[in-house]
């Protein structure tokens, strides 16, 4: 995915080529690479290295639940391998208190509040492009960098909406413009010893846990109602605050007809903690918004009109969208036509075309 302003990845990569047919009349820039573990970042250390950069690995360790298996050990290890097969320094930063605070808590209290936050951005603002770069530039780097792609079918530019111009001045995405397979044959072609690792899954830096599963250790709620749309009860659910809107799993129908199709959640109350489900098509859609307020703004390149698309989630379908005001970080957006699975507290990234124009987070239903 393309961003329209000069300080863009795409930018980056073509001066990273031009800065490697000048290498020889130039002093190398200092780059700190994020090296998680896996071949994306490993890749991109990798490309860097080959165009000039002074390249330095960094292990990020963060905060992990008790609860879970302890595999950021594993994780180090491996990126360690990549940096002894590049022969570049590897450093260890510890971001467990950033984490915890900056991502965790912010994550709780919002699915408390009864919004749906999205973890991988928070992660992206606090920790990837926020105490990361900031400890790095205190060390004398030039340039973070990191393996997200913001292009193709992998494009991550949902994720990546929280940076400003100021933080693109100072990160690269060597491997942004690249399909997954053309990385791996790159990883393939340098030896890497991650070339055939699978990526991870799960929630940022924390792996392969569902939302419910982690949520459980640290909310208490209880079981309640699940209502039609008629407000009859016909199940149960774990406690409406572990919900999002478009859901369709982790609850009980136990009045369920033979034509039923699947449920979905189409609104929840926290207070009466109650959830309300539908299986029928023109229902769900007659209680879709089509009209949200949007808070938090930050626009890397502020729209020249007022028509443009947005996803609702990350790799969502384009939607189209109409801004009706324009705030300095508020404003309102009118859909196309009604939006299912919508959750408040997630994210709305707007572009113009390929450009990613920017992105807020979905704060009220508004009436039309």
């Amino acid at each position: 995915m393309k961003y329209r302003n000069m300080n863009t990845p795409t930018t980056h990569f073509r001066k990273n080529r031009e800065f490697r047919k000048n290498r020889s009349c130039e002093t190398p820039k200092k780059v700190f690479v994020g090296l998680s573990g896996g071949v994306d970042s490993a890749v991109s250390a990798t490309l860097l290295k080959e165009q000039g950069f002074e390249v330095t690995g960094v292990f990020i360790k963060v905060w992990q639940p008790d609860f879970l298996p302890c595999g950021w050990r594993e994780e180090r290890r491996d990126a360690m391998k990549v940096a002894i097969t590049l022969d570049i320094p590897f450093l260890f930063f510890d971001f467990e208190q950033e984490y915890k605070k900056g991502v965790v808590d912010k994550m709780l209290a919002e699915y408390k509040a009864g919004r749906t936050p999205n973890p991988d951005i928070l992660c992206n603002k606090e920790i990837k492009f926020g105490a990361f770069w900031k400890k790095a530039k205190a060390m004398g780097a030039d340039y973070i960098a990191t393996g997200h792609y913001w292009s193709g079918e992998k494009d991550q530019s949902y994720f990546l909406w929280t940076l400003t111009s100021d933080d693109l001045a100072h990160t690269l995405f060597p491997v942004g413009h690249l399909e997954k397979s053309e990385v791996r044959k790159l990883a393939r072609k340098f030896h890497l010893p991650v070339s055939e690792k699978k990526d991870s899954q799960g929630i940022c830096f924390i792996g392969d846990v569902s939302m419910y599963e982690f949520l459980v250790h640290f909310i208490s709620a209880k079981r309640g109602k699940v209502l039609n749309t008629k407000g009859e009860v016909i199940g149960t659910h774990h406690g409406a605050v572990f919900y999002t809107i478009g859901e369709r799993h982790n609850f009980e129908i136990l009045k369920k007809k033979s034509e039923d199709g699947a449920y979905y959640v189409v609104s929840k109350d926290i207070k009466a903690n109650t959830i309300t489900v539908s299986s029928k098509e023109l229902e769900i859609n007659s209680l879709s918004p089509t009209k949200i307020s949007v808070k938090s703004i930050n626009w890397i390149d502020k729209p020249t009109k007022s028509e443009l698309s947005a996803r609702i989630r990350y790799r969502g379908e384009k939607i189209l969208v109409t801004i009706q005001s324009r705030a300095l970080d508020n404003v309102i957006v009118e859909f196309d036509k009604p939006v299912r699975g919508l959750s408040l507290g997630q994210s709305i990234v707007f572009y113009d075309g390929e450009i990613c124009l920017g992105g807020g987070i979905m704060d009220k239903i508004r009436e039309v």
